[in-house]
């Protein structure tokens, strides 16, 4: 692995490296907040569980509705500034978070949020697939992800512990690193966009791309499956702090170390494991990683102790780690080069609709059905989701297009 990781060193290019290292930064501070948030909400302005998750309902709908302006916006005038102003406004909504009291400014901020996280994500995913040559993705998107799980393995258990003395330095911290991160592009990054006739065209012109790829039926079957495999992620991270601590009062400090888990195993395993799945056939491989996601969610409402639900986690891990270098990949090689920021706006899409429907859903059930409903329910979205792989898979068995594997 380290003779591996020697060799991309030298073999990518430097601004790779600066989104690498951004990356780390930014998560860590994002991190410290992120996994608390729904309960820090709940006892901050006591709400029932459904309202407190229609907080990341509105964060979801704002972010599905731009996510169809970020992938024009981001083919049209590039990626740099997009990712720039996007990292400054979520550093600066976090920074007021630590000070927001009541239902609508937190709404507010959520709304703000989920508005602009789109422009760093597609940005983000459109630069890497511009340096990074198509044989090279899967590697670079495991980094990429590698980066990401340092930050989470740091932020969760530094933010469990800043979280029983103080939530306002988790703010100020997340504010932080995303400020940071937001300088190391505008100072160091240069642009990437390809030089097609898209980069002189007007967005409305732009928007109009998009009835293509709602005509793409292998691209529009994998987001609908992604995104019912998303929605039991969306549950597992929002849901399962606010169920260990309500129902079993597990603290946060000591909840921390179960999101930590997700990225030590990420960190050590990413890079591994995706030198094995990227010489298997792309979807098979997002369906198994899929069938992880529902063991380790629905397993949750068999235990009532810390260690239980560590090893869901580390479970759901496992499918994590064989899908979504596969999935983002996958999404990355459908797209021509001149529509790639609307490709990844659409497959960015799926986080939006799933955070937005999960907790939602979650939240309702557990108020009105009992706590541990929302466990039987991702389980039912994992079936739904692995009946949808496998329709994809016998549609691409019939395609001479499909590449078998991802490096093909």
């Amino acid at each position: 692995m380290l003779h591996s990781l020697r060799g991309a060193v030298k073999t990518y290019p430097r601004q790779f490296w600066l989104l690498f290292i951004g990356m780390l930064i930014s998560t860590t501070g994002a991190s410290m907040i992120w996994p608390f948030l729904m309960l820090y909400v709940s006892k901050r302005l006591n709400l029932p569980l459904t309202q407190s998750a229609s907080l990341l309902t509105i964060s979801a709908v704002m972010g599905l509705i731009f996510s169809f302006v970020a992938g024009p916006i981001t083919d049209r005038f590039g990626r740099k500034w997009v990712m720039v102003i996007s990292l400054a406004v979520n550093g600066i909504c976090y920074a007021f978070m630590g000070f927001a009291s009541t239902y609508t400014s937190f709404a507010i901020l959520q709304a703000l949020m989920g508005a602009f996280n789109p422009l760093y994500r597609v940005g983000a995913d459109a630069m890497t697939a511009d340096l990074i040559p198509k044989e090279q993705r899967p590697e670079a998107y495991s980094l990429m992800r590698m980066s990401n799980n340092v930050g989470v393995a740091i932020g969760p258990a530094l933010g469990g512990f800043l979280a029983t003395q103080s939530y306002s330095t988790a703010f100020f911290l997340a504010a932080a690193g995303m400020i940071t991160y937001s300088l190391l592009i505008l100072l160091n990054a240069h642009e990437t966009l390809p030089d097609h006739s898209t980069a002189g065209m007007p967005v409305g012109q732009l928007l109009s791309g998009y009835q293509k790829i709602f005509r793409d039926g292998r691209f529009m079957g994998f987001i609908l499956a992604f995104t019912l495999t998303s929605m039991m992620s969306s549950l597992m991270w929002t849901i399962l702090p606010v169920y260990t601590n309500s129902q079993f009062g597990l603290r946060e400090d000591l909840y921390g170390f179960i999101p930590t888990t997700n990225a030590v195993m990420v960190v050590l395993l990413q890079y591994l494991v995706t030198q094995q799945t990227k010489k298997k056939p792309m979807v098979p491989m997002m369906a198994l990683g899929a069938a992880f996601y529902m063991v380790g969610t629905t397993a949750v409402s068999i235990f009532s102790g810390f260690w239980g639900f560590w090893a869901c986690m580390v479970v759901h891990t496992i499918g994590e780690l064989i899908l979504v270098p596969t999935a983002t990949t996958y999404a990355a090689n459908l797209a021509p080069s001149d529509m790639r920021g609307r490709y990844m706006s659409i497959y960015g899409l799926t986080w939006n609709v799933a955070s937005g429907i999960a907790p939602l859903v979650g939240g309702y059930l557990s108020d009105h059905f009992g706590a541990v409903t929302p466990w039987y329910g991702s389980g039912f979205i994992g079936l739904l989701s692995l009946m949808v792989y496998l329709r994809l898979y016998i549609r691409s068995r019939k395609s001479t297009e499909e590449p078998a594997v991802i490096g093909s």
